[in-house]
């Protein structure tokens, strides 16, 4: 008996699950997840970090109240509360889309398992699933996302750890919490615990937090930081064990060490291609272990696609977005169309909600010296606008590069309350082509509004 076969095959119920729109409804679907339904930024991303984060940034207001004149005191945050808050929203969507796709899509078929390629019949590709079903389908698409990195010093000790996958899931909120990683995911869950009441300790392999940003932001960041966490950086893990009274202790390369309640492993993701079998059917991995294709999400075998954290550096959510309406579109065109839609990477905006919160696009000034451009810079502090008054604000900062003979924006960074926010205007000037002059002398901006920051910055801009 031969096996069945649909017209495309979704690997990933993220961004996947969202590709298998009305613009197919003619189509048949095999959608393949093994893990929780909606992928990482429904359920251990994006949203419900977002949530906590809120939740650390009024615990943050209260303690800091008095500064304007509002005596207030932070006593305790109920946890059990703040996750219940959390989940109670979060994990009736992850099973109201999987119960739509299981019972009430007629043109996809849910096959909850591990899925691989298992090489080609004929024209088509066949998929075998963890328990041995094949399946075969004429196009593929594959939204297999990411996973945590966990260092060998750490998996081969048998410690228990967490990362963002579970640790908000904790029954309690630990006393003490070390967190082993120096990106966002580590910054981002320092606030978090810390805020709410946990000793928070971060332990860097390098010489600062962030340190992928601009250096003016990772070096500020890094200060900020450790006032409010203990911060070890340059320090190698070399032990990790468990004591009696069932804390966790890692041990480093110069013989100190750091014990806790919880640790948090926030070393980086890795995209998920390498558990496919791609070399099957001949598609390769590049040297970071993601999918290659081209700019149109093709890969090097016809018929099948990549998008999101398993093929493109930048691990977001907005980007596998972006990726899956290109894919989308080209795959109603056909593969060989000449008219086929492109990934735009050109400005892609990122923000890290710690605190303080960091926004980014574009360039640093680390690279655009390295690209031997001639640009301008103007670092514009939050304490000389107005809104920055009102906020009583002295450590935060919006920095701009432009191209000094164009007027181009190529970079804007921003360290500070509602960064995330502020940061807009300028990746829609840099998407549409914008120039500073235009950008700063051709809109209104409201007054006494915090994107005054911006505006000021854009103008202390020296161009030719």
């Amino acid at each position: 008996m031969s096996a069945p076969w649909v017209d495309i095959a979704l690997i990933g119920s993220g961004s996947g699950n969202t590709f298998a729109n009305h613009d197919f409804h003619d189509s048949s679907f095999a959608l393949f997840e093994e893990g929780t339904f909606g992928g990482t930024c429904l359920n251990v991303g994006c949203i419900p970090t977002k949530m906590f984060v809120y939740a650390a940034d009024i615990a943050d207001h209260i303690r800091e109240s008095s500064r304007y004149g509002i005596e207030s005191t932070f006593s305790s945050a109920d946890w059990p509360g703040i996750v219940k808050r959390v989940f109670d929203r979060i994990d009736p969507i992850s099973s109201g889309g999987r119960e739509y796709r299981a019972d009430r899509s007629p043109n996809v078929t849910l096959y909850e398992s591990h899925v691989e390629f298992d090489g080609r019949d004929g024209d088509r590709y066949r998929l075998r699933t963890a328990q041995g079903a094949v399946l075969l389908a004429d196009q593929v698409v594959i939204a297999a996302g990411s996973r945590p990195i966990i260092p060998d010093v750490v998996a081969a000790s048998g410690v228990r750890y967490y990362t963002n996958s579970d640790v908000m899931r904790l029954a309690d909120l630990p006393k003490r919490m070390t967190i082993l990683g120096s990106g966002y995911i580590a910054a981002e869950f320092a606030h978090v615990f810390s805020a709410l009441g946990t000793e928070v300790t971060i332990v860097a392999r390098g010489p600062k937090l962030l340190r992928h940003h601009d250096s003016d932001i990772s070096e500020r960041f890094t200060e900020l930081a450790s006032g409010q966490w203990s911060v070890l950086l340059d320090r190698t893990t070399t032990a990790a064990s468990t004591l009696a009274d069932g804390s966790v202790r890692l041990t480093f390369d110069d013989d100190s060490h750091v014990d806790s309640d919880v640790l948090l492993v926030a070393t980086g993701r890795l995209p998920n291609g390498d558990r496919l079998n791609l070399s099957s059917i001949g598609v390769g991995l590049d040297d970071d272990g993601r999918i290659e294709r081209d700019v149109h999400g093709r890969t090097s075998a016809r018929g099948v696609w990549a998008l999101g954290d398993v093929a493109t550096e930048y691990q977001l959510r907005h980007v596998a977005n972006h990726e899956t309406r290109v894919v989308q579109s080209n795959v109603t065109k056909g593969w060989e169309a000449s008219d086929l839609a492109a990934f735009d990477h050109r400005f892609v905006p990122s923000a890290v909600f710690s605190h303080p919160q960091i926004a980014t696009v574009g360039l640093t000034e680390e690279q655009a010296t390295a690209a031997g451009m001639d640009y301008a810079v103007k670092v514009q502090p939050y304490a000389d606008v107005a809104y920055g008054w009102a906020m009583e604000d002295t450590t935060s900062f919006c920095k701009v590069l432009a191209d000094r003979a164009t007027g181009q924006l190529i970079g804007v960074h921003i360290l500070g309350p509602q960064a995330s926010t502020v940061i807009q205007p300028a990746i829609q000037a840099m998407s549409f082509g914008l120039g500073v002059h235009d950008m700063a002398r051709g809109q209104y901006w409201i007054h006494p509004a915090l994107p005054e920051v911006l505006e000021n910055a854009l103008l202390g801009l020296e161009l030719d």
